[in-house]
């Protein structure tokens, strides 16, 4: 029952992988749980112990991290939330504990998820736990800030992404001249971009904000290049994101790109008045 094991429940991207080193630098012994058709195989010869499994095998994780002592646990990386519908495999314990949720929201879902393994003895623990340095900058990043009309825009944004994530919908929202063009759903962010921008005409803003409430155990927002290849692919305008609450992976490469693009990139903070900049 040692401490030093840390547990990884691990989706795709490459959040699992960062922390599975970060763990072992801080002298964790990593014992990683990968869901197949998802996770990056690399995460296998990063642990100690590891295990494949089918999305729903709860019962599995349990068992496997059980066997190995695991007493923290973490939930990392991404699984694509349309796989619900048709690639779940789930056990016993997994079909149980579904069928006692009444909603399917991300959640509903993860927080009974993190309940299960609470019963059983394995704590969760925040995500950020060995990588604080992740967490996306306040202030502009870009060479190119945004105009005070896209200000206006990003505090429309703001507003509306606080409502769809107090809905547990989503967290990212698109928005041109105080109009919703996309809101994040099922799809990802991602595909919200594109739906989004291809509307927006070179004018669209991308704003994506924690929910209120959120819980650092799971689901942060995220940024990485793929975001903004999708931004250039429908050549949006500008990207705001809530500072200290997302996480913010490659960022050299994120900014490369935007700079090159002409994306103006800003982290935000709340304020009495809407989403503020430290940078002004």
């Amino acid at each position: 029952m040692s401490i030093d094991r840390i547990g990884i429940i691990a989706g795709g991207g490459q959040f699992p992988l960062l922390f599975a080193q970060a763990a072992k630098v801080a002298g964790r012994a990593v014992v990683a749980v990968g869901h197949r058709n998802e996770t990056d195989s690399t995460l296998e010869g990063l642990s100690d112990f590891f295990c494949w499994v089918k999305l729903g095998q709860l019962g599995k994780i349990i068992k496997f991290f059980k066997q190995n002592n695991v007493r923290e646990a973490a939930f990392l990386g991404t699984i694509t939330k349309t796989k619900i519908f048709a690639d779940v495999w789930p056990d016993l314990k997994g079909l149980s504990l579904w069928n006692k949720i009444d909603i399917k929201h991300d959640d509903s879902i993860l927080r009974a998820i993190a309940q299960a393994l609470e019963e059983e003895g394995i704590r969760v623990v925040e995500s950020t736990l060995y990588l604080q340095e992740l967490l996306f900058p306040a202030g502009v990043l870009t060479k190119k800030k945004p105009t005070s009309a896209q200000m206006l825009d990003i505090r429309f944004g703001w507003r509306i992404g606080r409502e769809i994530g107090r809905l547990d919908i989503g967290q990212c929202v698109v928005v041109r001249d105080s109009t919703v063009l996309a809101v994040e759903a099922i799809e990802g962010t991602d595909a919200a971009i594109l739906r989004g921008g291809a509307l927006g005409r070179k004018q669209a803003v991308v704003v994506k904000v924690k929910k209120p409430g959120q819980d650092f155990r799971f689901d942060l927002p995220a940024i990485g290049p793929k975001t903004i290849a999708s931004m250039i692919e429908v050549q949006a305008a500008v990207l705001a994101v809530e500072a200290g609450q997302a996480l913010l992976f490659d960022g050299q490469e994120v900014l490369r790109l935007a700079d090159q693009a002409g994306i103006a990139i800003v982290g935000c903070v709340e304020s009495a008045e809407g989403p503020g900049l430290s940078a002004e």
